[in-house]
């Protein structure tokens, strides 16, 4: 890929690590995060790299495989690091560059694949993961208020551009930015999202290295925890003029009865969630006969079983809901229910399927009387 390079920002000290050695030259598996780094952008075709780094760690890198590295120093702020390294760059420009933070070791490949497959349409493409967990603002260790989590995602790197645009930019930008995106978007160029993965973690606290090193043990034994979960669900037709089906509101001549919005397709999901980690059903963590739940939207409870995994160390790896009725059709509507459940899972829409059959007019489902609704999840241990 010479059309493209690579920057690694790796120029902090990184306190929040801990004391001792700055987290990008601590030992992760006995080797240094920046040679996972490093093999990362490697293993994804890219040979042309410039590693920033603070002027007092040049002589830390020639410990590191430096095959097609640049070195540069870097400056007071991640801003005049990128900016440095940039310059660096101009005299032989590459046509597009990925900035990336030297912290996230463990960035998948496909992650950089889906940012350099952007650019081929956008000046600009960067990773991102939807917000899922509520928001609170606090002061004193108390909470002051809540915020909305609609619109909003945690951004990742590496961060791609068009290598003059950005470079414009930068040179343009007057004092500092959260990250590369930032800066782009002060000068007017559009960002396009692409998926990122819980995978690619920023190393920030000392605990971060402990998740990292597990993460890369299961990649180096070739192995990763599975666990698969079934759930299955059934609401009757009532009065109502649409069915909340995996998120979406489908316009029909009834609607479903049940204690809350009766989400079929959703609560069938939630149980093969609960069941893959041996967590019961949604009537354990949501009992029906609790009030509080009494007409509750099914996102509380499909969020409920997603935040329940990744605590007990999971991710959903993909999951697929079949809906069985004769009416309404599910068709048309299907997209829009994997991207409702993936807003609400944290996850791509590539990783959920919805589809929907019927019963051949036979049983219940065949009668109209009602719909089923058939889930499988799989979750992959993080």
């Amino acid at each position: 890929m010479d059309a493209f390079a690579a920057i690694i920002v790796a120029a902090g000290r990184g306190t929040r690590a801990g004391a001792g050695v700055p987290k990008q030259w601590r030992l992760l598996a006995g080797r240094p995060v920046l040679a996972h780094t490093l093999t990362a952008f490697r293993d994804a075709g890219l040979t042309r790299l410039v590693l920033v780094l603070h002027p007092d760690d040049m002589t830390r890198a020639q410990g590191l495989d430096l095959n097609g590295v640049t070195l540069v120093s870097g400056g007071a702020s991640r801003t005049a690091s990128v900016r440095a390294a940039l310059d660096a760059l101009a005299p032989h420009p590459p046509r597009h560059v990925l900035i990336h933070d030297g912290a996230r070791p463990l960035v998948p490949t496909g992650v950089i694949h889906d940012v350099i497959a952007a650019l081929a349409q956008a000046q600009a493409a960067a990773p991102a993961l939807p917000v899922i967990d509520a928001l609170w603002r606090g002061t004193n260790g108390q909470v002051t208020a809540t915020a909305p989590r609609d619109g909003l995602f945690r951004a990742q790197t590496p961060q791609g551009f068009d290598f003059a645009t950005i470079l414009t930019a930068y040179r343009a930008h007057q004092g500092d930015a959260a990250d590369d995106v930032e800066i782009a978007r002060a000068a007017g160029v559009s960002v396009t999202m692409t998926p990122g993965s819980e995978d690619n973690l920023k190393l920030t606290h000392p605990q971060d290295f402990e998740r990292a090193a597990r993460l890369l043990a299961a990649r180096q034994e070739g192995h990763m925890q599975i666990r698969l979960g079934n759930g299955y669900d059934v609401h009757r037709f009532g009065p109502g003029e649409g069915c909340w089906l995996c998120g979406v509101l489908v316009p029909h001549t009834q609607g479903l009865v049940g204690h809350s919005d009766a989400d079929v397709g959703m609560h069938a999901l939630t149980d093969a969630i609960y069941g893959a980690l041996a967590e019961g059903d949604i009537g354990r963590h949501f009992p029906p006969s609790d009030p509080q739940w009494k007409g509750a939207a099914s996102a509380i409870f499909l969020r409920h079983a997603v935040e329940l995994a990744a605590e007990r160390g999971f991710r959903v790896g993909n999951c697929d809901v079949t809906l069985v009725c004769e009416q309404p059709k599910i068709g048309p509507h299907a997209a829009a229910m994997q991207s409702a459940l993936a807003g609400i899972m944290g996850c791509r829409t590539d990783q959920i399927s919805v589809k929907a059959t019927t019963s051949e007019q036979l049983g219940f489902t065949g009668r109209g009387e009602g719909i089923a609704a058939l889930a499988t999840a799989c979750l992959l241990g993080i």
